[in-house]
Formats: structure tokens, C-alpha cells, sequence
């Protein structure tokens, strides 16, 4: 493999890894709230025989 290549490659595993650390630090700061249609069609699911 030549130099440009050896960099090339690199910088895109770089690029990948402090892309995923943002957006780890982005869902950390945000609430996930949970939705009433979904836990209501549960119930519903549940009751079937």
C-alpha cells in the first residue's frame, strides 16, 4: 500500500470513531419519553386469548 492510502484509511477510521463519540455524548444529554400509544396497544395485546 502506498502512503496516501495508509492515511486515506486512517483518517476515515478517525472520522467513524469521533462521529460515534458525538453522537454518544448527544443521546446521553438527551430524555427519551416514553409514548402512551405504545404501552396502551401492549395492554391490548395481553388481553387477547
Amino acid at each position: 500500500m502506498q502512503i496516501w492510502q495508509i492515511v486515506l484509511v486512517i483518517s476515515i477510521v478517525l472520522a467513524i470513531v469521533i462521529g460515534n463519540l458525538a453522537l454518544l455524548r448527544l443521546s446521553a444529554k438527551s430524555e427519551f419519553k416514553h409514548s402512551v400509544s405504545s404501552s396502551s396497544t401492549q395492554k391490548r395485546e395481553t388481553k387477547k386469548p
